[in-house]
């Protein structure tokens, strides 16, 4: 196929695979912004640090629990991990044991945009290298908790090829190779799971990307065609890692396995212009319309609305929204798992190069004094979480069991 092909719903392809369902209890959960790719300048970001939720992990992680919060998502930093193909398992062992405190279950995160600088992208070795990383932590989480852990193998694809080779935003900085580094990153993960399967024959995948609407700016509807076009390389990601075309990248349904679906304000704009619609602007297209497309393009796949969130006095009202489109979603009978608000905590702008700012994103702001760091809860937010979570019905309320054999246990 080349870059402007995708599969297609009426094409030959391998019947859809039915995965067993992923149970999140209490069917909203959390997560924490762990990004750490080298910016436009070569700064080496790390919003863990720039967060101190390495500091605060246990506040933060106690803060999810008391919202009702038993998964997160956590991330391990590639690049701070990996010295020459060496993995330092600290990291991963410190957020478990966290975890395990609080009784709550983690969706890892291997490549969240940041990975060793000897490494290239554009290589065979990255996706080498990165397989045995990716045995390496699922090896050391299965002698701990069992079989049948939970991975985002790499974060955003789609998103990271446009940064990282089509605009030059991230490292390696390409132009014009964003469809390149699109292939290059769905083999990686593709050798990642299969890497991890081989130690975990029960582990589960949870496949992130944003989902995108892009529409013809007013003055210009000759563009509808092309933006429909470009809406349409949202789904090239999932169908190179579900083995529906680009066959030399090895990619297979049960690989594909849960459907990670990220979805904020700027995921819809006016094509060639930039920016993104307003909250109100009328051509945005309803979330569970964008929902019920990814349920009918890959049947038998469990969803996870994986990433979404709002900055500033538009929190509650993006809350509001999500919470009343994913009931609409449901009760249509997508098969909607979960939905992880995220970040939980403020964070700083984290991709572009002017002077960063807290950006007033979650449910805890930030507070500095003299360098050091504290979190204020964002009591709207709170208050609105809370109501949305009791519309969700009984199972919302339903407190998990302790964490049992297969989730998290300690050695004997």
């Amino acid at each position: 196929m080349d870059r402007n092909d995708t599969a297609t719903q009426d094409e030959d392809r391998l019947p859809p695979i039915i995965r067993p369902p992923i149970t999140i209890p209490g069917f909203y959960f959390g997560g924490y912004e762990c990004s750490s790719q080298l910016d436009r300048q070569g700064v080496r970001r790390n919003l863990v640090a720039e967060t101190q939720h390495d500091r605060f992990l246990d506040e933060d992680l106690a803060g999810a629990r008391d919202l009702g919060m038993v998964v997160i998502r956590e991330g391990i930093a590639w690049d701070r991990v990996d010295a020459g193909g060496t993995v330092d398992i600290g990291p991963v062992r410190t957020i478990r044991d966290a975890a395990l405190r609080h009784g709550q279950r983690v969706v890892w995160d291997l490549l969240h945009y940041g990975y060793p600088e000897d490494l290239d992208p554009f290589c065979e070795a990255f996706a080498e290298r990165f397989a045995r990383y990716a045995a390496t932590v699922a090896r050391y989480l299965v002698s701990l908790d069992g079989p049948g852990q939970w991975y985002t193998p790499v974060n955003e694809p789609s998103f990271l090829a446009w940064a990282a080779g089509e605009v030059g935003w991230f490292a390696p900085y390409g132009k014009g190779r964003g469809y390149e580094l699109k292939m290059k990153l769905a083999r990686t993960a593709i050798v990642g799971m299969e890497a991890i399967r081989a130690v975990d024959p029960e582990a589960r995948f949870v496949n992130v990307d944003p989902v995108c609407h892009a529409v013809a700016p007013c003055d210009a509807p000759e563009l509808a065609a092309e933006a429909a076009e470009f809406t349409g390389y949202q789904w090239q990601a999932w169908d190179m890692l579900g083995g529906r075309g680009w066959s030399d990248l090895g990619g297979r349904a049960d690989l594909l396995d849960v459907i990670g679906v990220n979805y904020y304000l700027t995921g819809q704009w006016e094509h060639r212009r930039g920016g993104h619609l307003a909250f109100d602007d009328p051509r945005r297209r309803p979330f569970r319309e964008m929902l019920g497309e990814v349920a009918s393009r890959y049947p038998g796949h469990p969803i996870l609305v994986t990433e979404t969130g709002c900055w500033g006095d538009l929190r509650v009202p993006w809350l509001r929204m999500i919470a009343e489109e994913v009931r609409a979603a449901v009760a249509s009978g997508i098969p909607i798992a979960g939905v992880c608000f995220y970040p939980l905590v403020d964070m700083t702008e984290w991709h572009e190069w002017h002077e960063r700012h807290w950006m007033h994103f979650g449910f805890w702001d930030m507070e500095e004094h003299d360098g050091l760091l504290s979190r204020r809860p964002f009591r709207p937010i709170h208050e609105a979480f809370a109501a949305e979570r009791a519309r969700m019905g009984t199972a919302a309320h339903n407190q998990p069991n302790p964490p049992q054999s297969g989730q998290y246990r300690e050695n004997a």
